[in-house]
């Protein structure tokens, strides 16, 4: 699978700005300082991790010139599931992001419970992410980043 052959089924192209870049990039930082703060509950803490993994999947296709297309069913699997081929995220890596991706459903769908050890793992992931899509931005789209 190619990013191309998505193309009008899940991705759309557009022509990155380093303006969007930047914008992006701090809201994932005023979304990850959200993971930090006293006094949330478990489930705010998971969904501003999890907002902040999806702002980094989103960056990391618009970096490469697509978004996806949000009227489709599935466009956050879509963001997810094509990290290995815009930043050359490791399979094992975006596994567990669509991992936290499924629990997120059951939280805002079926009510679930997040427990903490999930939150952990949730705002490791998005803090890793972030590392993971900056350094690829200026190996690879300096002019973005």
């Amino acid at each position: 699978m190619t990013l191309q052959n998505l193309l009008g089924i899940s991705l759309d192209a557009v022509a990155p700005e380093r303006t969007q870049v930047a914008r992006m990039l701090a809201a994932v930082e005023r979304n990850l300082a959200d993971t930090r703060l006293a006094g949330l509950s478990a489930e705010t803490r998971f969904d501003a991790g999890y907002k902040a993994i999806m702002q980094l999947a989103m960056l990391a296709l618009y970096a490469n010139g697509y978004r996806t297309l949000t009227s489709r069913p599935g466009h956050h699997q879509t963001a997810i599931q094509t990290l290995t081929l815009t930043v050359a995220l490791a399979p094992e890596q975006v596994r567990v992001l669509d991992a936290l991706r499924n629990q997120r459903n059951k939280a805002d769908y079926l009510g679930d419970l997040v427990p903490d050890s999930t939150v952990n793992e949730c705002v490791a992931s998005a803090t890793a992410l972030n590392a993971h899509v900056r350094a690829w931005l200026q190996s690879n789209k300096p002019e973005l980043a």
